[in-house]
């Protein structure tokens, strides 16, 4: 690590009058260890990607994602495919990522620890979808893409809220969700499932889908998807065939307590693309949204893949 770049939200998560004062500690630790390096802003989701790939233009070889999994993810878009390696300070309300890298969720913690961390070269997901104005896009993402309930979530939830509750705001909003949310069902059709050697694919309708790339996510959800793993160059889906609250709320259980027992209605599977679509009797003016690393970003139809060798991540060794 020569030289480093360090892009922050200056708007998002809480204790926002101490975000620019963690910024600078852990740009004081990079100085210290004799990196050359600058901390600026994030102008905004559509630019952050875009700071990322001139700061990699003007010869970072790292850069720091500062804040939560939502400003990773922004700054994530302008790295894909480069040599530059993406570190992460964890400033915001789940961290996620930073959970499963076994990161200090300190500034300073995290800068010290990745100053020695080892580069791996890891697999993203990727999610096409149609934005809420009707266009074709798509975004990377390293933690997770959701649709249908969890999408609907970050639709309905209010970012000033959020701000000042933090995940309290996620746990009320959901459990709201939970008792009234429709759970509306979806087509979904699995290119293939990796377990299986028949080299077939599967179709299904479903009322929740996650395509998984993590391991542990932290707090009350920590192993959402047994199997799923940065080093594994696949996504673990969990499918939720069932429109029942009891399944919801018993996979949850599941995960906080660390059980293995099986949720009837909810399969887990690796694969490599899934392929998702209202179904054909949908109403006309209903919305499935779709989600990407807790950032909202349309609705169907959707597809999900995996793309293998895509970025340079900074993890901290034994993570």
């Amino acid at each position: 690590m020569r030289k480093a770049a360090l892009f922050y939200n200056p708007l998002s998560g809480r204790r926002r009058e101490r975000r620019l004062a963690d910024v600078r500690a852990a740009w004081a630790v990079l100085h210290q260890a004799g990196v050359e390096a600058i901390a600026e802003p994030t102008r905004g989701q559509a630019d952050a990607g875009e700071q990322a790939r001139r700061a990699i233009a003007d010869g970072c070889d790292t850069v720091f994602a500062c804040g939560g999994d939502g400003t990773a993810h922004d700054v994530l878009q302008g790295m894909v495919g480069s040599d530059a390696a993406l570190g992460i300070i964890p400033l915001g309300t789940a961290n996620a990522l930073a959970h499963d890298l076994r990161l200090p969720l300190s500034a300073v913690g995290a800068a010290r620890a990745l100053l020695t961390a080892e580069p791996r070269r890891i697999a993203l997901g990727r999610v096409e979808y149609t934005d809420l104005e009707g266009n074709r896009e798509s975004r990377f993402f390293t933690v997770a893409a959701g649709i249908g309930v969890d999408a609907h979530l970050f639709y309905k939830l209010n970012p000033l809220v959020k701000g000042h509750l933090g995940m309290a705001a996620y746990y009320v909003k959901a459990t709201r969700l939970w008792l009234t949310h429709p759970m509306e069902k979806f087509a979904v059709e699995v290119d293939q499932d990796v377990g299986r050697n028949d080299g077939q694919g599967s179709r299904a309708e479903v009322s929740q889908l996650l395509a998984v790339r993590i391991r542990n996510f932290g707090g009350v959800l920590r192993e959402l998807a047994p199997g799923a793993s940065l080093d594994r160059d696949d996504l673990r889906l969990v499918m939720f065939r069932t429109r029942s609250r009891i399944a919801y709320l018993r996979y949850i259980v599941r995960g906080l307590v660390g059980a293995q027992w099986r949720v009837a209605g909810i399969d887990l599977v690796h694969s490599l693309k899934i392929d998702c679509r209202p179904l054909a009797d949908a109403a006309a003016d209903s919305r499935i949204f779709v989600e990407a690393d807790g950032e909202l970003l349309g609705t169907l139809p959707a597809e999900i893949s995996i793309v293998p060798n895509a970025v340079t991540l900074l993890a901290p060794a034994g993570s």
